[in-house]
């Protein structure tokens, strides 16, 4: 048997290698204003090669910016070819074919025309002013914690009552609601349940008025208590809340053994009570939309399409500063030190302009696909992929994925989420072209909402109506779409019109 050897051999293959700032470039892409404002900051403190270019407001000229060392590929090229998608050490973005199906997972971040809230439908709430409510936040007015603690000051309880007094309040979510098992606090504090609940009664005595209440009949109940409203018409109404959002005024009036119009007034009643009363004191700053580009009408009639230069951190590289440093750097591992700062900061400036370029070539791509629905609205928004945008701009559909991910634009016809504008297509009738899934969800609506107490749609006629406007599309289809804008169906929107089965059915 022949001895095995040894032999050196050559190989030549191909492979995906990825350096450090590339990585940082793709990632930079995918950052929003405000966390791509937060990574610049801690860039700041971490590189001392790095400084704020501040010389707009300051005057100070003293520094210049250090263009990036030329590489064998650019950026641009590296960008473009890549199918980032497939490296391991990379964050794979669940969302680079989430339009591949019947119906967008992107809504508008805000919109022209208002849509019917049916939410509170479909919840079992029959309450419609959250956001009035949400707008109403006071952020520096203190948390609810603190507002309850200080009640609990005032209250003046013995030590032992005292205790069971903050579990409990620590135990009360933000929307004002005691999400604790009473039992298992009383076990773990070693004390009766009787003492848990006298101590819960008092907290219920809290403002604001329903705080402490294990869920929502409890809190409009303490809320009905404290105006005197409290009867046992409305506490059996109060039972079976899933029958007031449907509005369901026969089985009601069974329910409380009252006429119609005392329900409809009992009704009108609670829809005037806070269903989350916690959310008033709530302070958590919320943090506003700010676009990251802006669409206006041009002077020659056409789109003009430029970034918002405020969300764009303005960074230089201090190369006098390094210049002195290096000449005082004595030992190697100074030197190094150095030398990376400077090769990170050139390549972060170089990363945030392309980064720039990129969004706005993005942005601009998809204005010019989508001018219909700047012009004339929603229903002339074309079905659009990340193929179709990546195919134009000669780059990878991943990169443009990123690029869409987090980013807001300005028009027109309000503040949308760069996703917004990429919707699935449903086939038309006799091969005409193609309709965009969420023109044809507005569609829906506005039938929806137009429709006559006497004449409710069903989901059929629904989709008889659009098969004649030339919508090839299927009965599933529209009560799924239904159902994601929280549309009940025509049975329960019969009930909330009072059509006149109900009417006839109540008396």
């Amino acid at each position: 048997m022949a001895g095995v050897g040894q032999r050196l051999e050559i190989r030549q293959g191909q492979g995906l290698v990825m350096t450090p700032q590339l990585q940082q470039a793709i990632k930079l892409l995918q950052l929003s204003n405000v966390e791509l404002a937060e990574y610049c900051e801690q860039e700041l403190e971490r590189n001392p090669i790095l400084e704020r270019d501040d010389r707009e407001h300051s005057g100070d000229g003293e520094h210049e910016i250090v263009e990036a060392a030329a590489k064998k590929e650019t950026l641009d090229g590296e960008l473009a070819r890549e199918d980032f998608s497939k490296v391991a050490d990379l964050d794979r973005e669940s969302h680079d074919n989430m339009y591949d199906g019947d119906q967008p997972s992107a809504g508008p971040a805000a919109s022209s025309t208002p849509l019917t809230d049916w939410s509170t439908v479909r919840s079992g709430n029959a309450f419609d002013g959250d956001e009035d409510l949400l707008e109403s936040t006071v952020a520096d007015g203190g948390t609810l914690k603190d507002h309850l603690l200080e009640q609990v000051t005032i209250a003046a309880l013995p030590a032992d009552m005292r205790l069971i007094a903050l579990q409990l309040i620590d135990s009360i979510d933000e929307a004002g609601y005691l999400r604790a098992d009473l039992g298992e606090m009383a076990e773990r504090l070693g004390v009766p349940l009787c003492d848990i609940e006298e101590v819960l009664r008092v907290v219920h005595g809290f403002d604001p008025v329903g705080v402490g209440a294990r869920d929502l009949a409890e809190c409009l109940a303490l809320q009905l208590k404290a105006q005197n409203r409290y009867d046992p018409a409305i506490a059996a109404l109060l039972t079976r809340l899933d029958l007031v959002a449907r509005r369901d005024l026969s089985a009601l009036t069974q329910l409380c053994g009252v006429e119609v119009e005392d329900v409809t007034d009992m009704i009108a009643e609670i829809r005037g009570l806070t269903p989350k009363p916690g959310l008033a004191f709530h302070s958590e700053p919320v943090q506003p939309v700010v676009p990251d580009v802006f669409v206006r009408v041009g002077s020659d009639g056409g789109w003009a399409i430029e970034l918002n230069t405020d969300t764009l951190p303005r960074l230089l590289v201090n190369s006098r500063y390094y210049a002195q440093v290096s000449k005082g750097a004595r030992d190697k591992e100074s030197k190094n030190y150095l030398a990376e700062c400077l090769n990170n900061a050139n390549w972060l400036v170089k990363s945030l302009d392309q980064r720039a370029r990129t969004i706005l070539k993005v942005a601009s791509e998809i204005v010019r696909q989508q001018d219909g629905f700047l012009t004339y609205g929603v229903r002339h928004l074309r079905p659009l992929n990340l193929r179709t945008v990546a195919d134009a701009i000669g780059m990878h559909e991943s990169t443009v994925s990123r690029v869409t991910s987090n980013k807001y634009i300005a028009t027109p016809r309000g503040l949308f989420e760069l996703k917004y504008f990429f919707t699935a297509s449903i086939q038309a009738v006799n091969g005409q072209e193609a309709h965009s899934a969420e023109a044809v969800r507005d569609r829906i609506r506005e039938m929806i909402e137009n429709e006559q107490p006497i004449e409710i749609l069903s989901d059929d006629r629904i989709v008889s109506l659009l098969t004649a406007d030339g919508v090839n599309i299927a009965r599933r289809t529209v009560a799924k779409y239904r159902e994601s804008m929280r549309i009940p169906s025509s049975v329960e929107r019969r009930r909330l019109k009072g059509g006149p089965d109900v009417v006839s059915a109540a008396r």
